[in-house]
């Protein structure tokens, strides 16, 4: 396919999507459509409505708009409660969806989502840290930072407290980012460890460092894009944490780019070990550095030349896994279902168990990055 014919599969795809999708069972999502369970309130969600918002403000089509209204007022009540959701199971996934409330607002001026928005901040008031200051990824997992919760939760935070709370909370917010840096980024490849355990408890910690063994290649590319998120929602004023964080990004993108396929422009799940046995070229995280270094160029934090290994990665990507079925739906493959640390099914981190985890098609977790990599590519 030429690059002009996949854009347009792509353009073609969002519009099925949101054409067969409601709130309460999400196309996009389809293992929680087959499992019979209602949806609940998501992060993954929270993905696929930031891009129709982005969508909406690169085309101006109000369809973007009026999916993304409808499918958020059926979880957001008049009084800012949100259906399903509960701030004191302080899980950081829950709060990404938040960003798209601020977008709402603006438009509408709807006061239901200023009122959800608190909701969500009452979270982090109270959400469990580490001793230095970092957000548990959950409750359920005490004194541990996994690197994508940076991307869950920091961008909600540092608009809220950019716009609403006289920027109180924006160098705890930078302070985070830091201390991830100072734990979880190892020197010699420049890569971050998925998770960290403070208390070095966990059996997938180092006893040492904390750290798991191994760099998921999802968790990055989360975490790369937290960064441009962040970026986006800071005054900056703030001028040494502004500048902080934007080098940071830069040299995380010098380092990841070292790991970049060369023939496919794709990137490994595990990201040091290519051609391993076990190992893959994966769809969600090499989609997620498409989607963090072009926004990052376009925005001004990056330098030009970085769109060029973005561009690659993104056209891999389809290359590779972007097929269309004979009855002429399409289908993304290459994506890790899921993975984790800890928990009762022993994720230890190791290659094994990155390796053993699910692939899947037109998983949400993949269709979600590569439609905001979309939208970039589109925005240019």
């Amino acid at each position: 396919m030429t690059h002009e014919e996949i854009l347009a599969m792509l353009g073609d795809y969002v519009d099925y999507l949101i054409a067969n999708s409601s709130a309460e069972a999400p196309m996009w999502n389809i293992e929680k459509v087959r499992s019979g369970k209602p949806n609940k309130w998501n992060y993954i969600d929270g993905c696929m409505i930031t891009a129709c918002l982005s969508l909406y403000k690169t085309t101006g089509d109000e369809k973007y708009l009026n999916f993304s209204k409808s499918f958020i007022d059926w979880f957001v009540q008049e009084d800012g409660s949100i259906k399903t959701y509960d701030p004191k199971e302080y899980n950081l996934d829950n709060v990404n969806q938040g960003k798209n409330l601020f977008t709402l607002y603006d438009i509408f001026g709807d006061e239901k989502y200023r009122k959800a928005i608190d909701t969500i901040r009452s979270q982090l008031a109270t959400q469990p840290r580490t001793k230095e200051g970092n957000f548990w990824h959950k409750d359920i997992y005490p004194w541990q930072v996994w690197l994508d919760g940076t991307y869950m939760a920091q961008p909600f935070y540092m608009e809220y407290e950019t716009r609403f709370n006289k920027m109180q909370g924006c160098i705890d917010s930078y302070k985070q980012f830091m201390n991830i840096k100072k734990h979880m980024r190892d020197a010699k490849t420049g890569l971050y460890y998925h998770g960290y355990d403070e208390s070095r408890q966990m059996y997938w910690a180092d006893p040492v460092t904390g750290c798991s063994p191994n760099f998921w290649l999802r968790a990055m590319g989360w975490f790369m894009v937290a960064m441009v998120d962040v970026l986006e929602r800071m005054d900056e004023q703030l001028y040494n944490e502004y500048r902080g964080i934007m080098a940071m990004l830069k040299q995380t993108i010098e380092d990841v780019h070292k790991f970049q396929d060369e023939e496919t422009g794709m990137f490994w799940q595990v990201m040091d070990h290519p051609g391993v046995e076990g190992n893959y070229l994966e769809t969600s995280g090499t989609a997620l550095f498409a989607y963090a270094v072009l926004k990052g160029v376009r925005l001004g934090y990056l330098p030009k030349r970085m769109a060029a290994w973005a561009e690659k990665a993104f056209y891999g990507t389809c290359d590779k896994y972007l097929s269309k079925n004979p009855d002429g739906s399409l289908q993304l493959d290459g994506i890790c279902l899921v993975a984790g640390l800890g928990g009762k099914d022993h994720r230890d981190g190791s290659l094994a168990y990155y390796f053993s985890e699910p692939v899947v098609c037109n998983d949400a977790k993949g269709v979600g990055p590569l439609v905001l990599a979309y939208t970039e590519m589109i925005a240019k």
